[in-house]
């Protein structure tokens, strides 16, 4: 027999009632379920925060963008054999510009720390500096390459490359710290005891994970030419190409491979001394990131969720002693083994719900507090999911003492003091 309306309506009015006349003893009972209900919540949001941020940076790199590189450089370590490659050479970009379906490509040398991704450049402007700056040489085609915005003045030309002209572009973070609200364009800068004229200023680049600085800001960029007159001893050029259709990345990274192959004298039988990646290698290694992080995710709530169904089980087995009289005169007026077990099994659940609720408020407030420090983002599948899941526990663990009450024998129930 179907449980009627009204009954439902009393099983979640005594569950109601249950947490009201037992506030302390209630909490205590779904504390488990409220961290494990908030921590999915919290997770979940910082990993949906962090993974829109990782899509945003990607997409600013420019989704028709393969880089070249000596060795690969993302998520992989590289080994002495791979140290020792030859450097690719600015010949080398010039010839991917003329592959077919490549509609520009670039190449770049930088001085950098690598270790610890910072500049250990100083740039001054009177008395005012800039510390911590990185150095970069840039073709012209780079601009084409890669979209970039400038937010004043103008990009290198190639008769700027061709003269070694003594001009830089500054990035948004070193542009502010030397100059604030003076126009920069045209002033002269010192940067590794050199000066130089400023002729533009990029915009301020987008961060990964939604807070602080983007180490791009924090660069001073010189055409190549220019570059080799502060450090001629760096010769490890990146090398990028931008296609012209996604459908044609494959046909280009295997025409990059073979031209590649061709100019640096690859036997047939032999592996490739190059890498040649794009943003779906960032993409990848996020994903191998976030994996795990769910996997944590998955078993700290998992062990909140479980100690409080344990805990539910347990008020719910004290809470069907305390009522054995009542449930011996429900019995005796009609109430059926089936009312009995549908009554106390709502009962958890309702506990286990307004757990998960709590749960839900508590780690959606916490995931917006971190939105200061961090992409923090809340997902209402995973809300809908935590929620089921608290509901789930009520179920599972309400299950046994709703059966041991619904068996109940009325003469001994009626019997008990």
């Amino acid at each position: 027999m179907a449980m009627r309306a009204s009954d439902q309506r009393e099983a979640v009015k005594m569950a109601l009632d249950t947490l009201r006349a037992n506030k302390l003893r209630s909490g205590l009972t779904i504390l488990g379920i409220v961290i494990g209900v908030m921590t999915v919540i919290t997770i979940s949001s910082v990993i949906n925060g962090l993974n829109t941020s990782v899509s945003n940076m990607v997409a600013s790199f420019g989704t028709n963008v393969l880089w070249v590189f000596r060795f690969p450089v993302i998520g992989v370590r590289p080994t002495a054999e791979m140290l020792a490659r030859k450097q690719l050479t600015f010949d080398d970009m010039t010839a991917m510009a003329q592959l077919p379906h490549v509609v520009a490509a670039s190449a770049a040398l930088q001085y950098t720390n690598y270790q610890f991704n910072a500049g250990s450049v100083v740039a001054k402007f009177g008395q005012r500096k800039a510390d911590n700056v990185s150095l970069e040489g840039d073709s012209p085609s780079s601009l084409t390459v890669y979209d970039k915005v400038l937010s004043e003045g103008r990009f290198f030309t190639q008769t700027d490359e061709d003269r070694a002209a003594d001009v830089t572009v500054l990035g948004h973070d070193v542009e502010q710290d030397l100059f604030g609200n003076i126009d920069p364009i045209g002033k002269e800068v010192v940067i590794a005891g050199r000066t130089f004229t400023v002729i533009g200023v990029f915009e301020k680049q987008k961060t990964a994970f939604g807070g602080g600085k983007n180490p791009d800001d924090s660069y001073a960029y010189f055409t190549i030419s220019t570059f080799k007159k502060l450090h001629p001893e760096i010769l490890d050029y990146w090398i990028s190409a931008k296609f012209d259709d996604q459908k044609n990345k494959g046909l280009v990274t295997d025409e990059i491979r073979e031209l590649l192959r061709r100019r640096r004298k690859v036997r047939n039988e032999q592996a490739d001394n190059f890498a040649i990646f794009s943003s779906d290698s960032i993409t990848k290694l996020w994903n191998q990131i976030t994996g795990s992080l769910f996997l944590l995710m998955f078993g700290l709530s998992a062990v909140g969720l479980m100690v409080g169904g344990v805990g539910v089980m347990n008020i719910m087995l004290v809470s069907v002693t305390e009522r054995t009289r009542e449930i011996g005169v429900r019995k005796a007026i009609g109430a059926t083994k089936q009312t009995i077990l549908l009554q106390f099994t709502l009962e958890a659940i309702v506990l286990c719900a307004v757990g998960g609720v709590i749960g839900i408020c508590v780690g959606s407030i916490f995931a917006m507090v971190l939105r200061v420090w961090i992409s923090s983002q809340v997902s209402l599948l995973w809300v809908l999911v935590a929620f089921l899941c608290s509901c789930g526990i009520g179920l599972v663990f309400g299950i046994y003492p709703a059966w041991k009450a619904a068996n109940l024998n009325p003469i001994e129930a009626l019997r008990y003091e």
